[in-house]
């Protein structure tokens, strides 16, 4: 791939593009609002100025409710040999193109699994799809040459190539992005005029439980418009286990010994369930999850302390395979966990303490 453009540049067609000039492939950047693809391009994303002829590729990074628009304009236009969008959703749009009697041959969705809460070309990042799954969803009509492509786009975001049907792919990120982010904005807006006593003792698992809730409503108004049917399946299974939950939980204030036995082996059911679901989620690098041992450090929130922290590891030989920082309520300071191999806890706990660092049991 020599050339390519990118229509749209929000947060995932800025950080592809910025990750192709970075392997040396000239971007073209266009976008509805002139000022976002001029932003993108002086973040060094590529330039706004038109293509004089048909690039290699063109990525459409669009919602899904107007990918099927742009595509069918690009492609009329003949502005690429191939083209891929990188919606959060892929039967829809395909569809839609299928029924405007485009040849898609050309034409491959697909569906980068990263992201972040904030949006926008100035959120782009050069590695935001490092190591994360890229979905892709040829069809038997699939040009080779197009799939190349497509691969090669992937590899050049040092991302994970993943091939699947499309309807397999949206009932998939139903149940793991977008049902999720439902829940969370649920929950998170339990806090909204809860009473500030009660909102200054959020601690780490209320942060881990509502921190996508802070995501563009408007983005997700789109993405969810484009995948509502299993969406609303998987939340009316969560609405059951909820009518369950509800349930043993008053029989737990129950004065009846037997009821209240009922209501513990509802509430331990839900608990095991939700043990043997979390089991399953991919660890580091997408490989099967493994047990690590946490250290615990107690930090000052200072300039330097994460940074002395980590060299003192180094410095002890101990790879940090994952870390997670809890904040004080009220204090200027934090909790680092730092999370090791088991044989290597106890040599990293030793390492620190005598350093001079604060570990909590």
């Amino acid at each position: 791939m020599r050339t390519a453009l990118v229509i749209g540049t929000g947060l995932i067609g800025t950080s592809a593009a910025l990750a192709l000039t970075g392997r040396g492939v000239t971007v073209h950047l266009v976008d509805h609002d002139p000022e976002q693809a001029r932003t993108a391009a002086a973040l060094g994303a590529g330039t706004d100025q038109a293509p004089a002829e048909p690039v290699d590729l063109a990525i459409v990074a669009a919602p899904p409710a107007l990918v099927a628009d742009v595509l069918a304009d690009a492609m009329g236009r003949r502005l690429a040999r191939a083209y891929i969008d990188v919606a959060s959703v892929k039967g829809g749009p395909r569809r839609e193109l299928e029924a405007r009697g485009l040849d898609l041959s050309a034409y491959i969705g697909t569906h980068p699994m990263s992201g972040r809460e904030k949006s926008g070309p100035l959120a782009g990042t050069a590695d935001l799809f490092e190591g994360r799954p890229w979905v892709l969803t040829p069809t038997r009509d699939t040009d080779t040459e197009v799939l190349n492509l497509a691969l090669e786009l992937v590899s050049h975001c040092r991302a994970v190539p993943v091939v699947m049907d499309a309807d397999a792919h949206d009932r998939a990120v139903a149940l793991v992005s977008h049902m999720p982010h439902l829940v969370s904005s649920m929950v998170a807006a339990r806090l909204e005029h809860a009473e500030e006593a009660a909102v200054r003792l959020c601690g780490q698992g209320i942060r881990d439980v509502t921190r996508i809730a802070a995501s563009d409503p408007r983005m997700w108004i789109d993405i969810l418009s484009a995948n509502p049917g299993p969406v609303a399946d998987l939340l009316t299974d969560v609405a059951a286990d909820l009518e369950e939950t509800v349930r043993a939980l008053r029989a737990l204030q129950s004065s009846d010994e037997d009821k209240r036995r009922e209501g513990g082996t509802g509430i331990a059911d839900v608990l095991r369930r939700g043990n043997a679901g979390q089991v399953r989620v991919p660890g580091k690098h997408g490989s099967a999850p493994r047990a690590y041992e946490t250290v615990a450090v107690l930090i000052d929130d200072q300039p330097g302390q994460l940074a002395r922290i980590f060299a003192d590891a180094e410095r002890a030989g101990v790879n940090v395979e994952d870390v997670r920082i809890e904040h004080a309520t009220g204090q200027q300071a934090g909790l680092v966990q730092l999370m090791v191999e088991p044989r290597s806890a106890a040599a990293l706990t030793a390492a620190l303490r005598e350093w001079g660092w604060a570990i909590r049991q």
